[in-house]
């Protein structure tokens, strides 16, 4: 069974998430491969307490990197899924705002 922790596992903060809380009211978290969209809805709406208008989730692919040391040495990162969450208008979440 799953909580509603384990539902969203942390908020991806990149430069392209960040342009889309600002201007589209937008944020972005890492959720398991089973999470289904009305689970994220719910958990979002339930620890946040927000509003949630929709819900996009992409599937993103396993890749392939090098070690830093050996250069010839592969590892491989694990497939990820992460969902976008786009809030209602005058709403936001207070972990994506940074210090005030």
């Amino acid at each position: 069974m799953t909580t509603l922790f384990d539902i969203l596992r942390r908020p991806l903060v990149t430069e392209k998430s960040s342009y889309q809380s600002r201007r589209l009211n937008q944020y972005t978290f890492e959720v398991p491969a089973a999470a289904s969209k009305s689970q994220i809805k719910d958990a979002v709406e339930a620890l946040f307490e927000v509003t949630v208008e929709r819900v996009n989730v992409v599937h993103l692919p396993p890749k392939q990197t090098r070690r830093a040391r050996s250069r010839r040495l592969r590892t491989r990162r694990s497939a990820m899924k992460k969902a976008i969450v786009t809030l209602a208008e005058g709403q936001s979440i207070d972990v994506f705002e940074g210090v005030k």
